[in-house]
């Protein structure tokens, strides 16, 4: 079994690299240069986007497809949704990779939906999708309910880089919920090596 994992320490790769921790199987890491991209992970993703990993070449890309993609690669783990589970778990996990992220990245290019078009987004509303997530939070100890899945790795990754660059409000139900994931083993591991790699990672 080979998996490569292509990740920059300051991008979504902090995610997967918590994932990969959880599922505890073995992984090489190809670290890249921003101004350099190798060629071999743009033979794999044309657009060089990273985490892109590749499974006994089998190519994944895009956080959240990632995520779902080892959690049955590696059913060992027991970070697939059971049957009572899989409708939430793929419900929030396409709402955080859609809706959600469209939100805060609109946000941060200042974009502003014209009044009366909210219904062509996907978010409604910036206001409506943060309370649509802390909703989700506030049901469960976890995103799909009393256990954890891989989707509160996707999930829980973009509150916890959200709430960091201030993009999403430090409410006390996402807070309490990252404090919860924190205690994880994986996350403390995937942590110590993404922030040990910064000191020697090319910057953008």
């Amino acid at each position: 079994m080979t998996l490569t994992f292509f990740t920059h320490p300051m991008s979504r790769g902090r995610t997967v690299r918590w994932m990969l921790e959880e599922v505890g199987e073995p992984y090489d890491t190809a670290l890249i240069d921003w101004s350099a991209k190798p060629a071999a992970l743009t033979e794999a993703n044309p657009m060089g986007k990273v985490p892109t990993i590749v499974h006994d070449g089998a190519v994944v890309s895009e956080a959240a497809a990632i995520c779902a993609y080892l959690a049955e690669a590696f059913p060992a783990a027991g970070l697939a949704p059971r049957a009572n589970e899989r409708a939430a778990y793929l419900r929030w996990l396409f709402f955080a990779a859609g809706p959600l992220e469209a939100a805060m990245v609109d946000k941060v290019l200042g974009v502003t939906v014209p009044e009366g078009k909210q219904g062509m987004v996907g978010y409604g509303s910036f206001d409506r999708a943060v309370d649509t997530l802390e909703h989700a939070v506030a049901a469960h100890d976890h995103i799909a309910g009393d256990r954890f899945t891989a989707a509160d790795v996707f999930v829980g990754g973009m509150v916890g880089w959200f709430t960091q660059f201030g993009l999403l409000e430090k409410r006390e139900t996402f807070m309490r919920y990252l404090d919860r994931l924190h205690q994880r083993p994986a996350w403390q591991r995937a942590v110590a090596i993404d922030d040990a790699l910064l000191a020697e990672a090319p910057q953008r």
